[in-house]
């Protein structure tokens, strides 16, 4: 057995463990405790929070940059994280769903958002309710932080909160070379030098893997990526959120408005499309895509385990960039972490779902699929439409957009992994980070390399193993994540004076926020 395939082996059983035996229950439960906890805040205050995101894109002090280069603004800091979250996922994440666990899986999808959007929203708050400045005056936020600081805080907890702390910040440091590289990567070059084939360097064949080829021309385009991602990443986390601020919305609104156009021209099948995604969420399939039979508990988890590595709600990564913002109020970040859940399954996936199930790519009614690759099923169906001839317009912008939702993704992941290993490097963590970033850039290559399985399945799997801590830390923190919620409502809906407002852990952090809103209350 070759050292690929005995890969494959070892993750297989880790990833069967950590998502079909605890981890999609785990995150399941999560999300709905913390909604009834906070009273059903994403729908009861859907107007509120839809106001200060969406609403809020022409206030300066949302998208202005703040002229500290320890800072990034809100905007920025929402770019950053959608460009970590607006990936591969939402593309090649729900083909997979789709032809693994039939359209049901996009129920799940939507079911594991819905609930989602509180647990993220629990994870923006607290994380900028513990962070605190690092060696370069730099906020620094995350799970490990609430960790070692909240749940270490209760009586007794603090070596519990420290190793869930350490075992967080491992496995996030992990994990960004799955689902932030390498599961990002391979999916650019299968993707790019399948729809621009270069005949000279795709004949040649370095070596294969099963029924996969890896060539000459794969290469070429993971070198070539790997220098453009050494020349941002290098550059720290302004340069990170300058490109993401500028790429993101741009490369959202083009597919949108893509997938839309796919849907008007067959409006006809859009109820069919809705049918069989609740028809078939919560029924056994006898075959689907060509399988032999999908277990209800398979469209359960292939709907939520893409859901997650689409919108990351639960792995506690986004919070890390979120906590780089110069906002004072940790409910308004949260808020931002609602909506970023919202406009990367609800808006971004379902676009992707229904251009899938519309197009006639996939028979709903027999689950006949023309292609068995996720890789390309949304390249087919955008050529249903956009195809002049030989010419496959389609393809072209298919894989375009995975070329730019990934290459920001991998941007995005880099700063999380090295936030992951500035918490663990301490001291030395100047030095330490910036030679975790140049092995970041070079793993590049091996994404580029390896088989377009073996790349998801270990993204998966560090998924899980990094969501595990930190959900148990938002459930330890729940009551806190009530308290702030119930503090903001007081405070900022229903006009209570007299309320002292919840900003920090940190007393002396505390003092100078109050210090800074009473002397800007406008910009908070």
């Amino acid at each position: 057995m070759g050292f690929w395939e005995t890969l494959a082996s070892v993750n297989d059983k880790v990833n069967t463990f950590v998502w079909s035996q605890t981890g999609v229950w785990l995150l399941i439960a999560t999300g709905i405790l913390m909604t009834c906890l906070t009273k059903v805040f994403q729908v009861t205050h859907i107007g509120h929070w839809m106001k200060r995101t969406i609403g809020s894109l022409f206030d300066k002090n949302v998208i202005g940059h703040t002229g500290d280069h320890a800072t990034i603004s809100q905007f920025q800091a929402l770019c950053t994280a959608l460009a970590a979250t607006v990936g591969v996922g939402n593309i090649a994440g729900v083909s997979a769903a789709i032809i693994t666990g039939g359209p049901g899986a996009v129920f799940w999808m939507w079911f594991a958002a819905f609930f989602g959007m509180m647990t993220n929203y629990s994870e923006n708050i607290l994380g900028i309710y513990f962070r605190r400045k690092n060696h370069d005056g730099e906020w620094s936020g995350g799970a490990m932080y609430y960790l070692q600081d909240g749940l270490g805080g209760y009586k007794g907890m603090k070596v519990v909160g420290k190793v869930l702390a350490i075992i967080f910040a491992v496995c996030a440091a992990l994990a960004a070379f799955g689902i932030g590289n390498m599961g990002q990567v391979n999916k650019i070059v299968l993707n790019f030098t399948s729809a621009f084939d270069v005949k000279s360097l795709s004949s040649v064949v370095l070596y294969t893997s099963g029924d996969s080829k890896v060539t000459l021309y794969m290469l070429l385009v993971g070198i070539a990526l790997m220098i453009l991602v050494g020349i941002v990443i290098l550059g720290g986390l302004q340069r990170i959120a300058n490109v993401a601020e500028k790429i993101v919305p741009f490369m959202v609104v083009c597919f949108i408005l893509g997938s839309i156009i796919i849907i008007i021209v067959n409006v006809q099948h859009v109820l069919p499309a809705f049918g069989a995604i609740f028809s078939r969420a919560f029924t056994s399939q006898a075959a689907w895509g060509g399988a032999t039979g999908v277990a209800f508990k398979t469209i359960i988890t292939q709907g939520c385990k893409r859901g997650v590595f689409s919108n990351e709600a639960g792995l506690g990564s986004s919070v890390m960039v979120h906590s780089n913002s110069n906002v004072k109020e940790p409910v308004k970040q949260g808020l931002w972490g609602i909506f970023e859940v919202f406009a990367d399954t609800i808006i971004v996936c379902s676009m992707t779902a229904l251009v899938i199930l519309t197009s006639g790519v996939v028979n709903l009614e027999t689950g006949a699929i023309e292609t068995t690759s996720d890789a390309t099923l949304v390249a087919d169906a955008f050529d249903t439409i956009f195809k002049v001839g030989n010419f496959s317009f389609g393809r072209y912008f298919v894989a375009l957009a995975i070329l730019c939702f990934a290459f920001t993704t991998i941007l995005g992941w880099s700063h999380y992994g090295s936030k992951a290993v500035e918490y663990l490097s301490g001291k030395h963590a100047p030095v330490v980070t910036k030679i975790y970033k140049v092995i970041f850039v070079m793993v590049i290559i091996c994404g580029a390399l390896m088989t377009s399985s073996i790349a998801w399945d270990i993204s998966d799997t560090f998924n899980g193993l990094m969501m595990i801590p930190n959900l148990i830390g938002v459930l330890a923190m729940s009551p806190l994540v009530m308290r702030l919620t119930n503090n903001y409502v007081d405070r900022k809906i229903k006009g209570k004076k007299d309320v002292k407002p919840m900003l920090s852990y940190d007393p002396a952090i505390q003092a100078a926020n109050e210090k800074a809103l009473a002397e800007a209350p406008d910009q908070d």
